[in-house]
């Protein structure tokens, strides 16, 4: 059986809340769980001591057996000093889209026609 360490949620619709459980892989998200073992609540401001809550004795005790955590729970593990800071590597994230960089282009060549035109006129004044 495969546990994973994971977010479930609950909340009404557009006031989300989740709960942090251990549960079985092959179980829907929202679906039956082994054990809670946190909660989190993104409606509260990041610095709030209540935003994200957890049982850390209990999530040790389920990553020792196994269990592996999801990428937003690991998040919340390094920020609690529980877990190693994982390196990550986005390269595409810094890169601007299509339009951004054809708009960039435009201005290059904009500025660099501007800038040619006064050295040619100075080299002619000469």
């Amino acid at each position: 059986m495969a546990i994973k360490i994971r977010l479930a949620r609950g909340g009404s619709k557009k006031r989300p809340f989740y709960r942090i459980v251990a549960a079985d892989s092959r179980m829907p998200r929202d679906g039956r769980f082994i054990e809670k073992l946190g909660t989190y609540n993104p409606l509260l401001p990041k610095d709030s001591e209540d935003r994200v809550k957890m049982d850390v004795e209990r999530i040790q005790y389920w990553m020792s057996q196994g269990a592996q955590t999801t990428d937003r729970v690991s998040r919340f593990l390094e920020a609690a000093g529980v877990v190693d800071k994982k390196t990550r590597n986005n390269p595409k994230k810094a890169v601007p889209g299509k339009a951004a960089q054809e708009r960039a282009e435009a201005k290059a060549a904009k500025t660099a026609e501007a800038d040619a035109a006064p050295a040619a006129e100075d080299a002619a004044a000469e």
